[in-house]
């Protein structure tokens, strides 16, 4: 048998298995997939796709009742240097936190995070100010690993000044960068990354669960009160980039 292994043709195996495989960033993979195809979408029909999914950091488009835009909001992107950066931003840190995480977390860790910068944007900002780019859930990647790091004993200074240099920027006159989005998808990861962290041992699974399943709800919540307070605002400002 061991002549035979030894003897056999070697096969590659099929790109898909090579994507989807065990230990693989499938999610990663799947997340910059679909957003460069949204991208592709927005040069080739322009404003007819961007307006069905941006508008979602203020919860909806202007008199209309579209809560999903919250989380649409990543996937526009305001120019191909933009949605590279943002893509190749996170590339380099979900690798690493599916890998750590596992697939379900990450995937929820970054959705969240996603709706947590949206959220963002409507309490620091005006309620009708339209959002475009994946910023928030990206800055909510960094969020969660730094916390992850930091108490599990890891040398987090180079990402925390990393995540400092990002968070500066979004301040600076001009450039219309939703630094807002940026404030509240790392706050949102930073407490996600701090439940997993906290509730990493097996038997903590269904706290964990739990823990998670209750901050989504607070997320919405938080997004109705503000939307239905504000309801009445109609007026459109100068949209911002994340």
């Amino acid at each position: 048998m061991r002549e035979q292994r030894k003897n056999a043709p070697r096969t590659k195996p099929a790109i898909l298995t090579r994507l989807t495989g065990s230990g693989k960033p499938t999610v990663t993979y799947s997340i910059i997939g679909i957003t460069l195809v949204v991208y592709l979408l927005q040069f080739v029909f322009g404003s007819q796709i961007t307006s069905l999914l941006w508008y979602a950091g203020v919860y909806s488009y202007p008199g209309s009742f579209e809560p999903w835009r919250m989380l649409t909001t990543a996937l526009v992107h305001g120019s191909l240097f933009h949605v590279l950066l943002n893509m190749y931003t996170l590339w380099i840190f979900g690798q690493l936190l599916e890998q750590l995480l596992g697939r379900g977390r990450y995937l929820a860790l970054y959705l969240l995070s996603g709706v947590a910068g949206s959220l963002g944007v409507l309490f620091l900002s005006s309620p009708t100010t339209p959002v475009v780019g994946a910023s928030g859930a990206i800055f909510g990647l960094m969020g969660a690993f730094l916390v992850i790091q930091r108490r599990l004993g890891g040398n987090a200074t180079q990402l925390l000044v990393l995540v400092g240099i990002n968070l500066v920027i979004g301040f600076i006159p001009g450039l219309n960068i939703a630094w807002q989005a940026h404030v509240g998808g790392i706050i949102g990861g930073a407490i996600l990354g701090l439940i997993y962290v906290q509730t990493r041992r097996i038997r903590q699974k269904s706290l964990q669960v739990g823990l998670i399943g209750a901050f989504a709800a607070l997320l919405v919540l938080l997004s109705f009160a503000r939307f239905f307070v504000s309801w009445g605002s109609v007026s459109v400002s100068t949209w911002l980039v994340g």
